[in-house]
């Protein structure tokens, strides 16, 4: 199957601004600081690998539904993304002390060589669940009818993220703000909706 290109840079560019002020961003960066951030980021990528499989799936069969409901759902889906970042901008600095206390007891385990990918796995796996980079991934195999195209734009973006966390996370976080960076994803979400809006009223 081909990958469209244009399609994996847009997927690209929106699941990484909306995960890069995630909590699993704070969860990777928490557990790269306790244990060799290759086997973390190892552990995350196969987490993500697994997850993102998953949400393109669930787009894919959405996908065989009528289209114009189908379309209706991606775009609520957009909104629904934009308004969650937007409103949780405000706070999002104040919540990062909070997830790396919560992450930070959840890696707080003596485990050591490969033991560290299965429990950064794990932790990842479960944390992903119902996730709004997941949704949205889902969401875009909708809105794009190309699952293989999404799949690796999807998921080269959350290696990305997971890779920043791991080598760069904390002087990442002194360059950006979360609540800036939630900001941008939460217009980008935006923008997303009313063009799928646009585009089901036919008017482009």
């Amino acid at each position: 199957m081909d990958v469209d290109l244009a399609t994996v840079a847009v997927v690209f560019g929106t699941i990484f601004l909306v995960e890069l002020p995630d909590k699993t961003f704070i969860a990777t960066l928490v557990m790269s600081t306790r244990f060799r951030p290759l086997l973390v980021w190892v552990g995350v990528c196969l987490a993500f690998l697994v997850q993102t499989a998953i949400a393109v799936t669930a787009g894919g069969l959405l996908a065989r539904l009528p289209r114009t409901p189908v379309e209706v759902f991606a775009c609520v889906m957009f909104l629904v993304g934009g308004i969650l970042l937007l409103r949780g901008a405000g706070s999002a600095d104040e919540q990062e002390a909070e997830t790396e206390a919560e992450f930070g007891a959840k890696a707080a385990r003596q485990v050591v060589g490969w033991r560290v990918v299965t429990l950064c796995f794990t932790v990842l796996f479960l944390a992903e669940w119902g996730d709004l980079s997941q949704i949205l991934t889902a969401s875009l195999v909708v809105r794009y009818d190309d699952p293989m195209s999404v799949f690796v734009g999807a998921f080269l973006a959350l290696a990305t993220v997971s890779g920043l966390a791991a080598g760069l996370g904390r002087t990442l976080l002194t360059w950006l703000r979360l609540s800036t960076i939630r900001r941008i994803g939460g217009t980008v979400c935006l923008l997303l909706a009313a063009y799928t809006a646009l585009e089901i009223a036919g008017v482009v």
